[in-house]
């Protein structure tokens, strides 16, 4: 049966529960240990599949079709574990499951209450697959005192005390302010913290204390002491130049350590932190830089975009360079030429999206991109702009357009070359849906596979022929457009296995043009970086030398 590790927040949010919980996960693993990480999130929402990303940041997808908070990202980048539906949950969910059994008259005509009807089913999310790892690491949303997350914290009590005395532990993430004008790290706010967090029930066993500054050791004890924890249970944790610097930061101020003597782990086998040296020695020795432009519509909140320059960020480790990334908003060229704003970038990526916002910039940039030979790679939204641009300025379909923009005007204003998708093969199934189904949930989502032709770039830089990639789009570029498209350069490479869905496009007689309707950013990690953004880096550190 697996040891639970809770890790909590206070004092404020954005402190790098989902960071630490990763970094964690990748230590244990590292001392021979499986790990788990789940992710509970207070809001009500049944998922951030409809939430905007300026309101949420990316939407990180699962094999099999969930729409996840990006934290779960973070845990399949430092752990190399596949997350699945049963590793993200919401109170939108939870509610909606015991409303669901309410209705069906599970409860025998019960009084439905908070406690103990809610805290039950989100208990019974946690138990799922304790038998199959040693750790399982679960993240809490938000900070403690929120109103909505404090069904999470009394499950998590009683949760505790189900279970075997020693099987359950508590790491608590604060936040240590430095105030200039006294020159001193304030404590009082952790203590605050952990004393919200005892008045519900909770003691945290391990503190992890966010400071832009060293901790001296008076400090520490004094944390220990009013919070009642051992002082080599208060863990330093510091701004870092790189977020995959945090597996060795976290093991040199002891967290790994401090996990394993909280459950009594005695002797701990000893780390093998080889990977993460290697990988942290790719990040901070670069052999050089290349210039990315990301050309999208959600520029302004770049946790829209995480996994795609995380993605650039490994295939760059590979390469040995350095990406830096450059945000560029697709509707500054909407109705200009996006020449001014896309020369001297060694690569060009158009990322996904939703709506006809910016859609006219993103294609000007496949069009400059084509037309310029710089290395260009389309994702989703991205492949599609690439092909109504190959068709409007290759195959003299002047019109050519997306029915998605279509569909937001009211009447047809195009000929679309990207039509709305309503059925398709899954497994061993058809699923078909309608235009006006529910928004949530409803789109073509997680891993299907592909066929990619033998002669294409594609299947060289993936060294095979059949692939499997994360999906989520409800709009599909028109076969019946491909012949024509062909004929001008723009080649089909990738389809889906029954040949009826577009999957991957190149530019024929170009150094490097692909478009995938897929998200390849989401199966990409530190150590093993997705073949596409390893070869995108390869083909911009090419243009560097030539620009």
């Amino acid at each position: 049966m697996a040891r639970y590790v809770f890790i909590t927040g206070g004092v404020v949010s954005s402190l790098g529960k989902g960071l630490a919980s990763a970094a964690l996960g990748a230590l244990l693993q590292a001392r021979g240990f499986s790990v788990r990480l789940r992710k509970l999130d207070p809001y009500l929402n049944v998922d951030p599949g409809t939430m905007s990303p300026f309101e949420h940041g990316e939407v990180f997808v699962t094999d099999d079709g969930a729409e996840t908070d990006l934290d779960l990202g973070h845990y399949e980048r430092f752990t190399g574990v596949a997350a699945r539906m049963t590793d993200s949950v919401s109170s939108g969910r939870i509610y909606s499951t015991v409303l669901e059994k309410e209705r069906r008259g599970d409860y025998l005509g019960k009084t439905i209450q908070v406690v103990p009807h809610v805290t039950n089913e989100i208990k019974e999310f946690l138990k799922v697959g304790d038998d199959e790892v040693d750790f399982m690491l679960c993240e809490i949303g938000g900070t403690v005192g929120d109103i909505e997350g404090l069904p999470f914290f009394e499950a998590i009590r009683q949760f505790s005390h189900d279970k075997p005395r020693g099987d359950c532990i508590f790491m608590h993430l604060t936040l240590l302010p430095y105030l200039a004008a006294s020159g001193e790290l304030k404590t009082k706010p952790t203590q605050h913290s952990v004393k919200e967090l005892q008045s519900i029930g909770i003691a945290p066993d391990i503190l992890v204390c966010r400071s832009e500054h060293q901790i001296p050791d008076k400090e520490r004890e004094k944390i220990a002491l009013f919070c009642n924890v051992r002082p080599d249970a208060v863990v330093a944790a510091y701004d870092l130049n790189s977020i995959y610097e945090a597996p060795l930061a976290y093991h040199a101020q002891g967290l790994d350590q401090a996990v394993l003597d909280a459950f009594n782990i005695s002797p701990a086998p000893q780390p093998d932190l080889s990977k993460w040296e290697d990988v942290q020695d790719r990040v901070n020795n670069p052999e050089g830089a290349v210039n990315v432009a990301i050309v999208g519509k959600y520029t302004q909140l770049e946790d829209a975009y995480k996994s795609i320059k995380e993605a650039l960020t490994h295939g760059g480790m590979s390469n040995r360079v350095k990406v830096n990334v450059e945000w560029v908003d697709a509707e500054v060229f909407d109705h200009e030429d996006a020449a001014p704003h896309l020369e001297g970038y060694h690569a060009i990526l158009v990322p996904g999206g939703f709506g006809e916002r910016g859609t006219e910039g993103k294609i000007k940039a496949a069009q400059f991109a084509r037309e310029r030979k710089v290395p260009y790679l389309g994702i989703c939204l991205g492949m599609q702009m690439a092909v109504i641009e190959a068709a409007r300025n290759l195959s003299n379909v002047a019109d050519a357009g997306s029915e998605e923009f279509d569909h937001e005007a009211g009447k047809k204003r195009f000929t679309p070359v990207v039509y709305h998708l309503k059925e398709w093969v899954q497994g061993n199934h058809r699923v078909r849906r309608n235009e006006d189904d529910d928004k949530g949930g409803t789109m073509r989502l997680g891993a299907y596979n592909a066929t990619l032709n033998p002669d294409s770039l594609v299947a060289k830089i993936y060294g095979s022929t059949a692939i499997e990639e994360r999906h989520r789009h409800r709009y599909e570029v028109d076969i019946q457009f491909r012949e024509q498209l062909e004929e001008k350069g723009l080649l089909f490479s990738g389809m889906s296995p029954d040949g009826r869905l577009p999957e991957i496009v190149e530019v024929k007689d170009h150094p490097w043009f692909i478009g995938v309707q897929f998200h390849p950013e989401l199966k990409s990690k530190p150590f093993a970086p997705h073949p596409l953004f390893r070869d995108f880096v390869r083909a911009a550190k090419e243009m560097s030398r030539l620009v």
